[in-house]
Order: C-alpha cells, then sequence, then structure tokens
C-alpha cells in the first residue's frame, strides 16, 4: 500500500510531474495546477481533508454542485464548456489517485458531467422589484432624473452596459421611439424603447441634460456624468449598486441584470426568441437557451397550480 501519510498537495506533485513526463505543455500544466490547487483548498476549508483517504463520495458531489452553480460576478452561471474543463481536470487527477490505490473508484462514479439545461441564469429581477428599484430614484434632481431614464432604458431594451454608454443623442429617434446601437463587433442595430422609458429620455434630453453640460455643450454623449463628461462604466455601476443595494433582493443586481431581466420576461411574455435574438445583439439562439428552460420552470408552475388533474387527488 502507498504511504497513507502523504497529503494531497504532495499527490498534486506527484500528479503534476507525471504530466509533464507526458509532455503536456506548460500552459496545461499551468491550468491544471490552478484548478487543482483550488479544488484541494476548497475541500481543505469546508471538510479540514488533507489526505486522500479522508475523501469520500459527498465530498465530490458536495464539490460538483458547488461548481455547478457558481455565479460569475455578474451573477451569470460559468458556461458548461468551463464546468466540463473542471471536471475533466478533477478526473485526471482522481484518476492518478486511484491508479496509485489511494481512492476508491466509485469516487470517480460520483464525478459525473452535468447537461448545459441545468445551469439556469441567475440574478434576474422580478417586475416588482425592478418597480421597487425604480421607486428609489430621487427625480426631483438632475442627476437622479438623469438616473431613473438610463434604468429605464436598460430595463426596456435590454441594451449592454458599453452599448448605453456609448449612446450619443443623434442615436435616439424619439419620434419613432428607437436607439441605434453599436452592440459587439462594431455592428449597428436598432432597438425599440418602451413608453415609460421614452418618456424619461424626452424630459432628460430637454430640460435635463443641457444643465449638465459644462465645458462642452455640443459633446454628443447622451448620458453626461456630474462632472460634464461622458458617463463612464465605473459613474454607471455605481449609480445601479446605489440604488440596489440598500434594498436587500434575494438576487444580486449588476448593470447587466437588467439585460437578463429583460429578456426573461420577454420570453415569458411569448415573445418570439428569432426576435429577443436580434434585440439583444447575438449571433445565434444558443445564448437564450438558459431563458427558454426558464421558461419550462414557469410552464411546469403553472401547470401544477391550474390543471384539474393536478389541483385534485387522482381517483
Amino acid at each position: 500500500m502507498p504511504d497513507a501519510i502523504q497529503t494531497l498537495d504532495d499527490q498534486l506533485k506527484d500528479f503534476l510531474e507525471h504530466c509533464q513526463m507526458l509532455n503536456f505543455s506548460p500552459r496545461t500544466i499551468s491550468d491544471y495546477t490552478r484548478q487543482l490547487r483550488r479544488e484541494l483548498r476548497w475541500w481543505e476549508q469546508r471538510y479540514d481533508i488533507r489526505t486522500a483517504d479522508r475523501l469520500g463520495r459527498e465530498h465530490i458531489e458536495a464539490w460538483l454542485r458547488f461548481t455547478t452553480t457558481h455565479r460569475t460576478p455578474k451573477g451569470l452561471p460559468m458556461r458548461i464548456k468551463t464546468v466540463h474543463l473542471r471536471v475533466a481536470i478533477l478526473r485526471s487527477f482522481l484518476k492518478h489517485l486511484n491508479q496509485a490505490g489511494y481512492i476508491r473508484m466509485d469516487l470517480l462514479d460520483a464525478l459525473v458531467y452535468p447537461k448545459g439545461e441545468q445551469l439556469l441564469p441567475a440574478s434576474v429581477m422580478t417586475h416588482a422589484q425592478v418597480r421597487k428599484l425604480m421607486n428609489r430614484v430621487n427625480t426631483g434632481t438632475p442627476l437622479g432624473y438623469r438616473d431613473r431614464a438610463i434604468l429605464e432604458l436598460l430595463y426596456t431594451s435590454g441594451i449592454r452596459a458599453a452599448e448605453l454608454l456609448g449612446l450619443n443623442v443623434g442615436d435616439v429617434d424619439i419620434k419613432h421611439a428607437t436607439a441605434r446601437v453599436l452592440g459587439k463587433g462594431r455592428k449597428e442595430r436598432v432597438v425599440p424603447i418602451g413608453k415609460t422609458a421614452l418618456r424619461y429620455l424626452e424630459t432628460y434630453l430637454v430640460a435635463v441634460r443641457p444643465f449638465m453640460t459644462r465645458d462642452d455643450p455640443n459633446d454628443p454623449a447622451l448620458f453626461i456624468s456630474y462632472q460634464g463628461e461622458r458617463l463612464t462604466y465605473t459613474g454607471l455601476r455605481g449609480l445601479v449598486h446605489r440604488y440596489a443595494d440598500p434594498l436587500g433582493l434575494d438576487v444580486p443586481v449588476s448593470v447587466h441584470t437588467f439585460r437578463r431581466t429583460c429578456t426573461t420576461e420577454l420570453i415569458r411574455g411569448g415573445a418570439n426568441v428569432y426576435h429577443v435574438k436580434e434585440l439583444l445583439g447575438h449571433e445565434s439562439l444558443d445564448m437564450l437557451k438558459p431563458y427558454t428552460k426558464l421558461t419550462i420552470q414557469d410552464l411546469k408552475k403553472t401547470h401544477e397550480k391550474c390543471h384539474p388533474r393536478e389541483r385534485q387527488d387522482t381517483a
């Protein structure tokens, strides 16, 4: 039997040396090192596991649940490819431990590749939560009115932060209730502006923005900072957190949350996914798969609540 006193850190060093002998690229070795050290620290911090003999199936399953529900700083789930890569790297290490006699084969059986549809979008606000956030904005001040116009535009159009910050006055067509945005790859598209957002935008353009421009009244930027310059991402992120954080909502709210919330509301409302794809500026429908899955969950809840067979005991 191998020396049971050897720690997982020691065994990781042996595994990495083994990978080098197999002529793995330096980049691959670096990726393996970074990820596996992170996983070992995770088990150590949560379960005080430092040696392979203490590693059980329940610990593997706990790590898998943590990984598939982990969210990025923007509140999004990790891409399924990223999750599968992490699983594959950990499987390689566990397989090495199994072949060396440190762990049982059933631990590998617990490490399965999750399906993509298990990863649903997070950080989506309900309409009631959006209204609550909007009502916190004091529209009695120039900056407050500007903030409300920004938030309403984000919610109604689902445009990206960079697209909103890049808007110029000439990009907004009040008469036709549209805005021309420059998306990823410098691809231009036209998005509709809802009635509420349009009302705030029109008043902002006519009665608020002219008083916010200082050094250069001809500056084309649509949204101006308190310094009279084009609003930056730092400023946009700050204003979102200023209104959202005090609410203590059960979802993390960022600028991108408004894009996901807009998407969810449209699909829940029965919007054609092709139209939603064009609105958001996506290259393909793949980006909308998590939202269609979310809609299926909504349908299941409705079915359980409304179908007569679900509301009464079966005969």
